[in-house]
C-alpha cells in the first residue's frame, strides 16, 4: 500500500552565485562527487573523513564492522577523547578566541574563551573524579541552559563518564525512570532556572525522584547555584558546585577511550511507555557532528553561531555542546524564552551578537509569526548569512516567512531531518549546492543512502509516498538501547525491512529526487482506504490567511476507518460565539478541499488558543489523538508549557 502525497510546491530557490562561490561545498557538481565518492567506496570515505576531521590518539585500523549487524562498529581500535577534541585542539590556535556568548534569561550577557571554557571543563572534570566518578559510569545532567550545562556534559566526556541529559521541564517521574534505566551514580542539578522573568526550581524534582526508590547507586547530588532559592539538603550526598569545583586545579589530563565507547544516553519516547535510551558512541558521533556543521552549516571560523535548542534534546547535544565546539566556533547560548520580555527577543539577540547562522525549530518560527509577523523588520539582522530548522517538517507559508521576513531573501534555508537516533543531519540542503523547496528537506547528505520502502521493505520510485529507512549504517548512528538490545533490532531493523534502518517517518520523492517528509509513520491517517499524511493537510490549513498553527490527528470512524480531526490556533482571536466558529470551521474545510482535495477535508475543527507542547515547543499529538477520541489522559503533563489549555480543546465546533 502506498501514502498519497497531494502538496504540489512548484517554488524553487538556488542558492546565489556569491554563496555558491564561498562556499564549503560549491555547487551541485561538488555536492555529486562526494556521494559518488561514497558509492564507489563507502568505508574509505568514512574512513577518509575520520582522518581528515578527529583528532586521534591512536589511529583506527578497522573502519566499519559488520560482523554483528545491526549492532555496527566504527574505527573501533581507534583511541581519541571528545573533549580534547572540542576544547584543548585549540589551545594552540585560537585560546583567547570567544567559545560561548551566553545571554541570562535578564538579558545579562558574558563571554566565555576556548581557554576559560578548557579551565572550567577540567576544574569540574577533576570535581566529578574527586567524587569517585569514573570511566564507564553514568551521570544525570538536569540544568538550566546554561555555560555550565555544557561544562558537565563536556567534563563526563572528558573523564569517560558516559552522561545523560534529562531535559529541565521533565517532572521528577519522568526523571525518576532515567535515573534507574541508567543506572546513575550521580545527579548534575541546578537549585533552579530562570524562564521569562520567573525562578522554576529544579533541584527539588531532583530530591522527589530520589525518594521514590531505585535509586541507591546515586551517591553525589552536584547542585549549581542558580537562583538562590532556599534547597532542601542532604550532607552525606549534596555538594554545591561552586564547593566541588573551586578548589580542584584547571588541568585534567583526558581518558582515552575507544571510538564505540558510549559517550551519552539520551531518552526519547518518555512521556508514554517506558522511555528507550538511544546509546551513542564517540568516534561515530563527533564525526557526524563535525561534518554536518560544516557541509549543512557551511561554517566559516568567523560565523556567530546560534542553535536554540535545550541540550535536553540531541540537538542541544550536536549543535550546542559538541559540534560548534569541535570545530572551534563562537557560540550563542539562551537561558530564557523567545517571548520574554516580548516577542522581538529572538530578532535582538541576532541584531546585538551579529549572529551568522540561525537554527530554530518550525513551532518557534510559527509562534513567533502570530505574536508578530512584522517585528523582525524592526530589527538589524544583516549578519545573518544561513537560516535553519530543525524538529519536524516546515510548512512552505512558515518557510516563505523565515525566508524573506528573516533572511530577506539572501539566507538559504536548511531544513533538516534527522532523529535522536542518528545523532546528525542526514537529509538537508547543502546550502551552497542544492537548490531549495519550501517545505522539503531535499536531499540526502554525502554518504547518507537514504531511500523510500513500502510495507515489504521494496524501494519505491514511482512518487509516492512510504517509509523513510537508510541502507547503509553511518558513523553516528544510534548503536543500541541502552539495557535492552532486542528493543533496538525490533524498533529500528525489522526483519521486514531488509537490514535497512527504519526512521518511523513516512516521506515521498518529487520528480526531481526531493524528499518531503510526512510525518510520523504513526501519523499517517488511512480514510477510506486513502492514506494521508497529517503534514500535508497541516500546511494547508497553516497556508490560509487566519491560521497560526495547527496539528492534525486521526480518529477511529466507522465507515471511513479514520476521521481527519484538525486543532487549529488562529492569528487573531477564537470565534466570539458558536455560530461563528461553525463557519470558520466550514470555511476552512472548504479552504482543505480546495488546496489537496475532498478526501483530506477535516470532520472536525477545534479551536483554541494553543496547542499542547513540551517547554521545548514539541507538540504533544499523543494528547490530542486522546482528546479527540474522547479518551482519559492519563499521561504525565507535567511536561507541557501550557495544560489548561486541554480542557479547551475538548470543545467541539457543531
Amino acid at each position: 500500500m502506498t501514502i498519497e502525497f497531494s502538496l504540489n510546491e512548484t517554488r524553487i530557490f538556488p542558492p546565489s552565485e556569491t554563496f555558491v562561490k564561498n562556499a564549503n561545498v560549491s555547487g551541485m557538481a561538488a555536492y555529486q562527487a562526494m556521494a559518488q565518492a561514497a558509492q564507489d567506496d563507502y568505508p574509505g570515505y568514512w574512513a577518509k573523513l575520520a582522518r581528515e576531521n578527529i583528532e586521534w590518539k591512536k589511529p583506527f585500523t578497522k573502519v566499519l564492522d559488520e560482523s554483528n549487524a545491526p549492532f555496527y562498529k566504527w574505527f573501533e581500535d581507534g583511541e581519541l577523547n571528545v573533549s580534547w577534541n572540542c576544547l584543548d585542539k585549540h589551545l594552540t590556535t585560537q585560546p583567547e578566541k570567544t567559545a560561548i556568548i551566553f545571554e541570562a534569561d535578564d538579558g545579562k550577557v558574558s563571554h566565555v574563551s576556548y581557554r576559560e571554557l578548557h579551565g572550567r571543563v577540567c576544574q569540574f572534570a577533576n570535581g566529578l573524579k574527586s567524587r569517585g566518578i569514573k570511566k564507564g559510569d553514568c551521570v544525570i545532567i538536569y540544568m538550566p541552559m546554561s555555560v555550565e550545562a555544557v561544562v558537565a556534559m563536556q567534563a563526563c566526556a572528558r573523564i569517560g563518564a558516559i552522561h545523560s541529559v534529562v531535559f529541565g521541564g521533565f517532572s521528577s517521574k519522568s526523571l525518576h525512570e532515567r535515573i534507574t534505566d541508567a543506572r546513575a551514580v550521580a545527579v548534575i542539578t541546578s537549585d533552579g532556572q530562570f524562564r521569562g522573568g520567573k525562578a522554576m526550581p529544579l533541584k527539588p524534582a531532583v530530591d522527589e525522584a530520589l525518594g521514590m526508590g531505585g535509586c541507591e547507586a546515586v551517591h553525589s547530588v552536584i547542585v549549581y547555584r542558580r537562583t538562590g532559592a532556599d534547597v532542601a539538603w542532604d550532607e552525606d550526598r549534596n555538594i554545591w558546585w561552586h564547593d566541588l569545583f573551586n578548589s580542584q586545579p584547571t588541568h585534567c589530563e583526558p581518558e582515552w577511550v575507544s571510538a564505540e565507547h558510549p559517550l551519552f544516553i539520551l531518552y526519547t519516547s518518555g512521556s508514554t511507555g517506558k522511555p528507550k535510551g538511544v546509546q551513542h558512541s564517540s568516534g561515530g558521533y563527533l564525526l557526524g557532528a563535525m561534518v554536518s556543521m560544516q557541509w549543512v552549516f557551511d561554517y566559516k571560523s568567523s560565523d556567530v553561531f546560534w542553535c536554540t535548542a535545550d541540550v535536553g534534546w540531541i540537538t542541544g547535544h550536536s549543535y550546542v555542546a559538541y559540534g560548534p565546539l569541535a570545530m572551534g566556533a563562537t557560540e550563542v547560548i539562551f537561558e530564557g524564552v523567545p517571548t520574554y520580555p516580548d516577542a522581538g527577543r529572538f530578532w535582538k539577540m541576532i541584531q546585538d551578537h551579529k549572529v551568522t547562522t540561525f537554527y530554530t525549530a518550525p513551532t518557534a518560527i510559527r509562534s513567533l509569526i502570530k505574536l508578530g509577523g512584522d517585528l523582525p523588520k524592526n530589527y538589524n539582522l544583516s549578519s545573518l548569512r544561513l537560516l535553519g530548522s530543525v524538529g519536524e517538517p516546515i510548512n512552505p507559508e512558515a518557510w516563505m516567512w523565515y525566508y524573506t521576513v528573516v533572511g530577506g531573501e539572501r539566507c538559504p534555508i536548511v531544513d533538516t531531518w534527522w532523529q535522536t537516533e542518528t545523532g546528525s543531519h542526514m537529509i538537508s540542503p547543502l546550502p551552497g549546492a542544492v537548490p531549495t523547496k519550501p517545505g522539503s528537506c531535499t536531499l540526502p547528505l554525502p554518504g547518507i543512502q537514504a531511500t523510500i520502502v513500502n510495507e515489504n521493505g521494496d524501494e519505491v520510485f514511482d512518487q509516492h509516498g512510504g517509509f523513510l529507512v537508510i541502507k547503509k549504517p553511518f558513523p553516528s548512528q544510534i548503536r543500541t538501547i541502552w539495557g535492552d538490545p532486542e528493543r533496538y533490532k525490533k524498533s529500528y531493523f525489522p526483519a521486514e525491512m531488509k537490514g535497512a534502518y527504519l526512521a518511523g517517518d513516512s516521506a515521498h520523492r518529487d520528480e526531481d529526487g526531493y524528499f518531503w517528509i510526512m510525518g510520523r509513520i504513526d501519523d499517517v491517517l488511512n480514510v477510506s482506504g486513502h492514506r494521508l499524511g497529517t503534514m500535508e493537510i497541516e500546511s494547508a490549513l497553516v497556508a490560509n490567511p487566519v491560521v497560526a498553527e495547527a496539528a492534525v490527528v486521526g480518529k477511529p470512524h466507522e465507515i471511513k476507518g479514520e476521521a481527519v480531526v484538525a486543532f487549529v490556533v488562529l492569528k487573531g482571536a477564537r470565534p466570539a460565539d458558536a455560530a461563528a466558529a461553525k463557519k470558520l470551521a466550514e470555511d476552512l474545510r472548504n479552504w482543505v478541499g480546495k488546496e489537496i482535495g475532498p478526501i483530506a477535508k477535516p470532520d472536525e475543527i477545534r479551536f483554541g488558543e494553543n496547542l499542547p507542547k513540551t517547554r521545548s515547543g514539541k507538540i504533544m499529538r499523543r494528547l490530542l489523538r486522546a482528546i479527540a477520541k474522547g479518551e482519559e489522559i492519563t499521561q504525565d503533563v507535567s511536561t507541557l508549557e501550557n495544560p489548561a489549555i486541554l480542557e479547551q480543546l475538548k470543545e467541539v465546533v457543531k
